[in-house]
């Protein structure tokens, strides 16, 4: 990859995977990902397709929609094989119009954000139950194992990426996740479980050659934890009014330092301003400017920096996307340009 590669987080607009796959074809080639369409429904968010995934080799860990999402079900129903359909759309409009890419980027839900939104038969959420956590995460391993294989398979040749979507990580640390009543929260978990959880998913990718990110746009990640469970890439959102919070950011600077891959959110697509240049010479001075503090030159860095959106898209427009994956790739140039200057 060049320097200062660009690539999205995953969630795209709309329900036709061959037209969002063509957009990320056309714009981020050097490295593209695999879409998730979450506008079609339940199975195609990011919880519901991942368990369905487990549910092919578990079925026992299967689950079906109720007014408060997800719960574990006998066997699999309708929803899981409408997943998994999608899922196999998504991947054939991947083979198709990535033939030829060195590297892919999937994405899965990881095991802490599955314990924290799924429920037992009983209405509490797998994440009150260790050893319903334990075994989330061991189908996850097996599954992330069995989908990179499938990827392997239909694009000869290129490496793979998983990235391990972690919304609720900092949540589930923290005791913040709430209970079925709502009333309280469960106990906080221990961080060596956390990390000892995380480390089999990344096991299972690095046995096949795969590349484990993780990702997680709420506040505060647990980055040393992170890179202790075996992730080489980190994908977090830094914007130009976080910058300010060095307590924060010192752990991502320090991970950089130490040779991890970052995934840096620069660019917000929902607030994209009429200019997508001025968006991106915006973003670009901010990641100079955080790179300065860090004590990095712009050069020493690019081979491990990759430009992302904050979070998904899907909630934008398919103009949205293409406008903020050129801004992206825009940023990429300015970054490469050795006359630039941080505002």
């Amino acid at each position: 990859m060049i320097g200062y590669t660009a690539t999205g987080i995953g969630s795209l607009p709309g329900v036709n995977a061959g037209e969002a796959t063509r957009i990320v074809a056309g714009e981020l080639s050097d490295l593209p990902h695999v879409v998730e369409l979450p506008a079609r429904g339940p199975g195609s968010d990011m919880i519901g397709r991942t368990m369905a995934m487990l549910a092919e080799l578990a079925p026992d860990l299967s689950v079906e929609t109720t007014p408060m999402g997800w719960r574990f079900c006998d066997t699999p129903g309708s929803v899981m094989r409408r997943a998994r359909s999608w899922l196999a759309e998504d991947l054939d409009a991947a083979e198709q119009h990535y033939a030829g890419t060195s590297v892919i980027k999937a994405q899965v839900c990881g095991p802490w954000t599955l314990a924290a939104g799924v429920e037992m038969r009983n209405g509490e959420r797998a994440i009150r139950d260790h050893g319903a956590c334990r075994e989330i995460a061991a189908a996850l391993a097996d599954a992330v194992g069995a989908h990179i294989r499938d990827i392997q398979r239909r694009i000869p040749g290129a490496r793979v990426i998983v990235q391990v979507d972690e919304p609720s990580l900092p949540a589930a640390l923290a005791g913040g996740i709430s209970t079925a009543s709502g009333i309280a929260t469960y106990r906080r978990i221990d961080p060596q479980i956390a990390q000892g959880h995380l480390a089999t998913v990344v096991e299972s990718m690095t046995q096949l050659d795969g590349v484990g990110w993780l990702h997680c746009c709420a506040s505060h990640p647990p980055i040393e934890m992170l890179v202790r469970a075996g992730f080489t890439g980190l994908a977090v959102a830094l914007r130009p009014e976080d910058v300010a919070s060095e307590v924060e950011q010192e752990p991502v600077g320090q991970a950089l330092d130490q040779g991890a891959t970052l995934g840096w959110g620069v660019l917000d697509g929902r607030e994209m301003t009429a200019g997508p240049g001025d968006d991106a010479s915006r973003a670009a001075s901010s990641v100079l400017r955080q790179l300065a503090r860090w004590g990095f030159t712009p050069e020493s860095v690019a081979d491990r920096i990759v430009l992302t959106p904050s979070c998904g898209l899907a909630g934008s427009t398919p103009h949205v996307v293409r406008a903020a994956y050129r801004a992206l790739r825009e940023v990429g140039r300015l970054l490469r340009d050795e006359g630039l200057e941080p505002a």
